[in-house]
């Protein structure tokens, strides 16, 4: 299937999924202001952390502020585009309905990662500029045009990590149906993210860095548009990240052989 069919295929996802939501408007409003009220909440302990110390783990208040960025800005695409999407399949793997994907003329990955999107989460967005702003006014400089372009990298290969990581959790389903308590393990795990890699030490550093690379998702974005990543994390991160990306679709293909159907 062509990439020009994919993105035409995405619009019709992305505009069925405003029209779900604007038919409740005000779960529209009421869900955004509380992805921003989230989001601020946030910020209090590692404001109150900072109070006590200047400096911890070789961060400074205003460089962690970026690091709480890039965790709004991720929380913001994983509760907005790839939750709502692949607990859809979940739920379609225990009615045995997922059959109506699988028949469509169009690679039912794609379809089920574009079925559902949460639209007023787009908030997180703003509210991810908001403390992008307020970091650099923290830090009294902003990034330089390199920092921007290596950080947008970075935005992929986070991207890219995490919806890969959900897919193998999607995976799981195939298996066994209920996996909602490892569901909210993976969130729970990933709400460490907010904090910078150098603040966990021993195994969690180990975990957190290789078997779950929330360091790959927050940290080094941050370093990136921080201007310090090191050339040797950058294209380890995007080498890293084309390796989950090809580990998630191996996993996917043979879930779906497994897949018993409805009509089975």
């Amino acid at each position: 299937m062509s990439v020009a069919r994919h993105v035409r295929l995405f619009g019709t996802q992305l505009k069925l999924s405003m029209v779900v939501a604007m038919q409740y408007r005000w779960d529209f409003i009421v869900d955004g202001v509380m992805s921003v009220f989230w989001t601020v909440t946030a910020l209090i302990p590692l404001y109150l952390v900072f109070q006590e110390r200047p400096v911890i783990a070789g961060w400074r208040y205003g460089e962690a502020l970026v690091v709480v960025g890039w965790f709004t800005l991720l929380d913001a695409v994983l509760k907005g585009a790839i939750n709502p999407s692949l607990t859809t399949v979940i739920e379609h793997i225990r009615s045995g309905t997922l059959d109506f994907v699988l028949l469509k003329p169009a690679d039912a990955q794609f379809l089920v990662s574009t079925a559902r999107f949460a639209p007023w989460r787009a908030l997180g967005f703003v509210a991810a500029g908001a403390v992008f702003a307020y970091a650099f006014r923290e830090l009294g400089e902003g990034p330089s045009p390199g920092a921007l372009a290596t950080s947008a990298a970075m935005l992929a290969a986070g991207v890219t990590v995490l919806y890969s990581l959900w897919i193998i959790v999607v995976a799981v389903a195939f298996r066994a149906v209920r996996i909602d308590n490892l569901r909210y393990l993976f969130e729970a795990i990933f709400d460490a993210a907010r904090w910078p890699a150098s603040v966990f030490k021993g195994v969690v550093s180990f975990l957190f860095t290789f078997i779950i690379p929330l360091a790959l998702m927050t940290t080094y974005p941050a370093e990136a548009l921080l201007g310090r990543l090191s050339p040797e994390r950058f294209v380890g991160s995007l080498v890293g990240a084309a390796v989950f990306a090809i580990l998630a679709r191996v996993i996917w293909l043979r879930s779906i052989a497994t897949y018993t159907s409805a009509s089975s």
